[in-house]
């Protein structure tokens, strides 16, 4: 019987995991950083984008897969675009 533990697909599953999680907190960690940048609490970060303060912060802390309704509610509250919102990640 094959180890499957070192098979190429289980690899290229663990990889993109521990990617889409990279993301997650590189996301958060921005939205962190503007929303500090403005002087904003996490409430009324929250109250801007007509979302919840407990998920803002589960965003920040790379807890969250966010949608991309949500980000764009994100961006907007920000003034910047959604492309903004991804760069130097």
């Amino acid at each position: 019987m094959a180890d499957v533990t070192h098979s190429p697909l289980i690899y290229r599953l663990q990889l993109c995991y521990s990617q889409s999680m990279d993301i997650k907190s590189k996301i958060g960690n921005k939205i962190r950083k503007l929303r500090h940048q403005r002087d904003l609490s996490q409430e009324q970060f929250a109250n801007l984008c007509d979302l919840d303060r407990t998920y803002i912060a589960g965003i920040e802390q790379g807890k969250r897969n966010v949608s991309i309704v949500n980000l764009e509610k994100i961006a907007k509250a920000f003034e910047i675009s959604l492309s903004e919102l991804f760069e130097d990640l």
